[in-house]
């Protein structure tokens, strides 16, 4: 389970002294944390999260709270570069390098765009308008394997 890997990398963190993996896990548990409590009180954390009323989050929530997070820490770091804030989008990467070790792997990019391609041969989308759908078709198949901003990238490539 994710949230076990996580304190038990939080304990080699402290020993070490690695502020930055220890902020960033620090922050990650209580993300996770907020979510379960969100779980427990019948407010989903996630597109997806169920309300049955085990707080326990399932690793499929996790990657999603992970996600999230990451891509917060990818936005911070383009705007901050913006700003001319090189240290503080520096620091924003290695957070989010850090994250994305708890993520699964990724598909490559090669049977991504074979995935994507199938998608869009079953569904005989032919334009722009049907990303949507080839999209969705997309992300069903390959679950948490690939972030939907390059699925979104590799459908929008195959449609134009």
């Amino acid at each position: 389970m994710i949230q076990q890997k996580l304190q038990e990398d939080l304990r080699a963190a402290q020993l070490s002294k690695d502020e930055i993996s220890l902020s960033t896990l620090r922050m990650l548990l209580s993300e996770l944390r907020y979510a379960q409590i969100r779980k427990r009180d019948g407010k989903p954390s996630s597109p997806g999260a169920s309300r049955d009323g085990n707080s326990e989050l399932s690793d499929d929530e996790a990657i999603a709270i992970i996600q999230r997070e990451i891509k917060k820490r990818r936005e911070a770091a383009e705007g901050f570069r913006r700003g001319g804030r090189e240290e503080q989008a520096g620091k924003e990467e290695a957070e989010a390098q850090i994250l994305s070790a708890y993520l699964p792997a990724q598909l490559p990019d090669e049977e991504l765009a074979r995935i994507v391609e199938q998608a869009i041969g079953e569904l005989g989308a032919s334009s722009m308008t049907d990303m949507g759908r080839v999209t969705g078709a997309v992300r069903a198949k390959v679950g948490n394997q690939a972030d939907g901003a390059r699925i979104s990238e590799v459908v929008k490539r195959k449609l134009t």
